[in-house]
């Protein structure tokens, strides 16, 4: 995955281990990416993120919690269409909060 920021001098693209349920904070955090949060637990928003896939590969499953659909929506930063279809059709919505999305094997942008 890479992060990519106006705060950080240059993109920085990590590897995440296969099978590794962490989340993108935690990933963030052990590669001292300053991705910004707050509560940690999905209720705040403070990490919310642009997530793009860099592959032509289909995504993985996209499962969003209940703390991030409402957060997110509250926020205006997805839609209950998007919701829909990452529930239906594991489309991912462009935007995730790094404390709840957990990381897959797949390239990914993230922008914050």
């Amino acid at each position: 995955m890479t992060f990519s920021s106006p705060s950080m001098k240059k993109d920085l693209t990590v590897y995440a281990v296969a099978g590794d349920t962490k989340t993108l904070l935690a990933v963030a955090k052990a590669n001292s990416v300053p991705v910004h949060f707050e509560c940690e637990n999905g209720e705040c928003g403070s990490c919310a993120v642009q997530i793009d896939i860099l592959s032509d590969k289909a995504p993985y499953g996209v499962a969003l919690t209940e703390k991030e659909k409402a957060v997110l929506r509250y926020a205006g930063k997805i839609t209950q269409a998007q919701i829909d279809a990452a529930e239906n059709s594991d489309v991912p919505p462009p935007w995730r909060l790094a404390c709840q999305f957990i990381v897959r094997n797949e390239d990914i942008l993230v922008k914050f």
